[in-house]
């Protein structure tokens, strides 16, 4: 059921980033030339005063019409936004924020695509936390298991050190292997001391917090939860990752009062969205077989390049002014990343 979960996800990520696009009706039943939404007088094939087309539809073919035309077309616009947005970011961006619009996907439309899209691929290729984490029971089964198995190999090594010619090579690597082995059995036997039989999660973690204790409680008894609601969150509060962004990309400005905050938050969503696109490009490759060397060096080196040339064509910077700045904000992401990461953790535990 996850194909199909995935592929939900999928067409809802589109037509919902459809919606964030101002839609154009096509033909369909009017009403005298009357707006049907706010009831003013029409002046053309939209009204003139709430900006709704003047024919509507009402059939069952239109709505399947829609959804197809949502998926699958995007209006045409995504396909004049993605090559911009991965060879071009800053021109892009610059068209964009100087009113050229009815071309391009909008920035938060472009994200919400994206981050569906991503999540979709995670569930298709089978990507997600796992469902139970070892509960104390198969934690000490796991233990005693490695213990007589540890055992059994000391034992053995002990006999065969018996037969050994003294001083032999043989001998010496008997010796090696049978300290080696008492001392791995000692760190087994020390274990429970120092987990108390659980999981390895730590316990008895106390803030006087009641809300907050009570998630704690219910992570340590379920980290597989844990894991799945963290995972959840990310996906329902991705949106965050703009608003945590804005403020340090302002700081990068602050001095140039020509930039806004419109400006960034359009710098900031569709970086985001360059982002998961990569992130979903970098997982498909790998499912593919290209090598782990190529999927290593495209995720280290695509993100920083690709912000350089955004800031860069955006805020129409000189080379060493844009590299300065990009420096800047690779540091201010792993902050960023810090802060989401702290929110997601507090949603799981609180929520």
């Amino acid at each position: 059921m996850g194909e199909f979960d995935a592929a939900g996800d999928l067409v809802t990520g589109t037509l919902l980033a459809r919606a964030v696009e101002r839609s154009d009706a096509h033909d369909g039943d009017g009403h005298g030339g009357i707006c049907l939404n706010c009831g003013t007088e029409l002046l053309g094939p939209h009204c003139h005063r709430c900006g709704q087309v003047g024919h509507v539809h009402r059939t069952i073919g239109a709505i399947w019409h829609e959804i197809l035309h949502g998926v699958v077309h995007f209006e045409g616009k995504l396909w004049n936004t993605l090559p911009l947005l991965t060879f071009r970011p800053g021109e892009l961006t610059r068209r964009y924020i100087f009113g050229e619009r009815a071309h391009f996907v909008s920035p938060m439309a472009m994200f919400l695509f994206s981050v569906f899209t991503m999540f979709a691929v995670l569930q298709i290729m089978g990507v997600s936390p796992p469902a139970e984490v070892g509960s104390t029971a198969q934690f000490e089964q796991g233990l005693q298991f490695a213990r007589n198995n540890t055992q059994e190999a000391l034992a053995d090594a002990r006999e065969a050190r018996t037969s050994a010619k003294p001083g032999s090579e043989r001998a010496a690597k008997l010796d090696a292997k049978i300290a080696k082995l008492s001392t791995d059995l000692a760190e087994l036997n020390r274990i429970p001391t120092t987990l108390s039989g659980r999981t390895g999660l730590p316990s008895g973690i106390k803030t006087g917090w009641k809300r907050l204790d009570k998630g704690i409680e219910k992570m340590e008894r379920n980290p597989g939860l844990a894991l799945y609601k963290l995972q959840t969150n990310s996906y329902k509060f991705s949106w965050a990752l703009i608003p945590l962004s804005i403020p340090f990309v302002w700081m990068l400005f602050a001095w140039r009062r020509q930039y806004r905050g419109y400006d960034h938050a359009v710098f900031v969503t569709y970086s985001l969205a360059f982002m998961s696109l990569l992130f979903i490009a970098l997982m498909i490759g790998a499912a593919l077989g290209v090598p782990d060397d190529a999927i290593a060096t495209i995720a280290v080196f695509a993100p920083p390049v690709h912000i350089f040339f955004q800031m860069k064509g955006a805020y129409r910077l000189r080379g060493w002014k844009a590299l300065l700045r990009t420096f800047a904000l690779l540091i201010f992401i792993s902050i960023i990343v810090t802060l989401f990461g702290l929110l997601l953790l507090g949603l799981g535990l609180l929520g």
